[in-house]
C-alpha cells in the first residue's frame, strides 16, 4: 500500500461506529494461505481484476479498536475534500497485507479485510512503535470498494487522447514544444522579458482538463512572488513562464512528463494526466531593479528608524508627565510600578511564571493582550524566551501581584518592525503575575 499515503491519513477520528465484535475465527470471513482474512461483494459477473503495477482507484474505510472502543480512522468519503484513493498498486508490502485484498476485486466489487495491527503499523506505515491505545494483536478491518483500473499504458493512451480532444474542442491552433507543451497567450505583454534572475509578481490557477481547479492564487488578498530560475511548481510552468512579459496572460497545456509524472499528486493529479495553468503576469523587474529597489526601501526604513530613535525619549518623557508618573527608571531604564503586592513565591530564574498581560504603545493603542484572548502566558524566568524588560520586570514580582511595566526600545524590540510595533518603540505593560512554579 502507498506509505506517504497512509502516514498522511494516520490521525484518528473519534467517530465511533456500531460493528460486531468477531470471534477469533472471524466467522463469516475466508482466509488466504498468506493469512488475509476477507469478505468479497460481487456487483458483476466481471472477473478481471487488478494486477500490481495497474492505476487503481476506491473508495476506503478503515476502523479498529482504540482504547477499548471500535474508531474510524480514516474515510475517503469523509475528509475536508472527499476523494476516493488514487495510486500505482505496489507489491504487497507483508504476507496478508492489504494489497493482496484488492487485487481479489474486480470493478465495483467491494470487500472486507482484516489486518493485523502490529504489522500494519510496523511494516505499513513503517512506525517504530504502536500508537497507545491499539493492542498489537488487534485486527484492523479495511472496507474496500473499488472503482476502477488502469493499466500503465492505457494511462498513458488516454493522456494523448485527452490532449487531442482538448486541443480541438478549443480550437487551438498554436503548435506545441518539442517537449509537447502548449503555450497560448491570450494578451501578449510588453514589458520586462522573464529572464534568470527576475523577480516575477503573478497570479496563477491550475486545473485539469475537464475544468477540475487544483489550485488558484487569484482568490488570494495578495498575488504570489518568485525568483525565476529557481524551482518553483512544474518544470512545464517554468519552461511557460520563461517565454513571457510583463503584462503577459497566458495558458499552458502541460503533458504529464512536464507537470507530476507518472507519480501524480495525491487525489489531486492522476499519474500520467495532463494540466492547464492559466497565467497573468502583473509585475517583472529584473535582478540589478529588484536590488536597487530593495536597497531604496530599505534606506527608507532607516531613515525612517533613525527619526524614530531620535523621538522616542521625547515622547517617553511626554507619557510620563502626562500621567504623572515619577518613579525613577532602574539601571536598564525599566520603570516598574507595583500596583499590587503579591504576597506568594517570589518570579526567580529558572522558574515558570503564569502571566496575564496587556500591552500598549505610548499612544494608547494595544497591540497584544492575553486579556482579551482569555489565556495566560507562561514562560520560564531568565531564559530570553521574553523580551529583556519582561524577564527583569516580572523578575521583581511575587505570585498575585500587579505591575505596569515601560519599557524602553533598547530592553524591547529595538530597532526591528514588529509590524503593529514600530522600531524604537517604548512600551508599557499591565501585568498580572498569576502563578509561579
Amino acid at each position: 500500500m502507498n506509505k506517504r499515503f497512509f502516514t498522511a491519513v494516520l490521525v484518528m477520528t473519534s467517530a465511533i461506529m456500531a460493528s460486531s465484535v468477531f470471534s477469533q475465527n472471524f466467522p463469516g470471513f475466508s482466509k488466504t494461505k498468506t493469512g488475509l482474512y476477507y469478505k468479497i461483494y460481487k456487483t458483476s459477473n466481471d472477473t478481471v481484476t487488478p494486477r500490481t503495477g495497474n492505476y487503481v482507484i476506491f473508495d476506503m474505510l478503515y476502523h479498529g479498536k482504540s482504547h477499548g472502543k471500535d474508531s474510524v480512522f480514516y474515510n475517503t468519503k469523509r475528509q475536508d475534500r472527499p476523494a476516493p484513493v488514487k495510486f500505482i498498486l505496489p507489491p504487497p508490502d507483508f504476507k496478508g497485507d492489504l494489497n493482496e485484498g484488492i487485487v481479489m476485486l474486480s470493478k465495483g466489487d467491494s470487500g472486507v479485510f482484516l489486518v493485523r495491527a502490529d504489522s500494519l503499523f510496523f511494516k505499513t506505515f513503517k512506525m517504530r512503535q504502536i500508537p497507545k491505545g491499539i493492542d498489537s494483536n488487534e485486527y484492523f478491518h479495511f472496507h474496500v470498494h473499488l472503482l476502477s483500473f488502469q493499466t500503465i499504458e492505457s494511462l498513458i493512451a488516454d493522456e494523448q487522447t485527452q490532449i487531442k480532444k482538448y486541443v480541438e474542442d478549443h480550437n487551438i491552433t498554436v503548435k506545441p514544444t518539442e517537449l509537447g507543451l502548449y503555450i497560448i497567450e491570450t494578451s501578449v505583454g510588453t514589458g520586462t522579458k522573464i529572464d534568470s534572475g527576475c523577480q516575477v509578481r503573478m497570479n496563477y490557477k491550475i486545473s485539469l482538463l475537464d475544468g477540475t481547479e487544483i489550485f488558484s492564487s487569484f482568490d488570494r488578498p495578495r498575488p504570489m512572488n518568485f525568483e525565476y530560475g529557481r524551482p518553483v511548481d512544474t518544470r512545464g510552468f517554468q519552461l511557460g513562464i520563461s517565454t513571457l512579459r510583463q503584462g503577459s496572460k497566458a495558458r499552458f497545456i502541460v503533458p504529464s512528463a512536464l507537470a507530476f509524472g507518472m507519480n501524480g499528486n495525491g487525489s489531486l493529479v492522476a499519474p500520467y494526466q495532463p494540466i492547464i495553468y492559466d497565467v497573468d503576469i502583473i509585475d517583472v523587474k529584473t535582478k540589478a531593479e529588484y536590488e536597487k529597489e530593495q536597497l531604496e526601501t530599505k534606506k527608507a526604513a532607516q531613515r525612517i528608524a533613525d527619526s524614530l530613535k531620535i523621538v522616542e525619549p521625547i515622547q517617553r518623557e511626554k507619557y510620563l508627565k502626562d500621567n504623572k508618573i515619577t518613579v525613577k527608571p532602574l539601571p536598564s531604564g525599566l520603570y516598574y510600578i507595583p500596583t499590587l503586592v503579591g504576597k506568594g513565591p517570589k518570579a526567580e530564574p529558572g522558574k515558570i511564571v503564569k502571566v496575564q498581560y496587556t500591552g500598549k504603545l505610548l499612544d494608547g493603542r494595544i497591540f497584544d493582550s492575553s486579556v482579551k484572548r482569555k489565556k495566560p502566558f507562561e514562560f520560564m524566568i531568565g531564559r530570553g524566551q521574553v523580551i529583556k524588560g519582561w524577564d527583569e520586570g516580572i523578575s521583581m514580582m511575587r505570585e498575585g501581584g500587579k505591575a505596569t511595566l515601560i519599557i524602553p526600545s533598547n530592553i524591547g524590540y529595538m530597532d526591528r518592525d514588529m509590524g503593529v510595533i514600530p522600531p524604537y518603540s517604548t512600551l508599557v505593560f499591565e501585568v498580572e503575575l498569576l502563578e509561579v512554579k
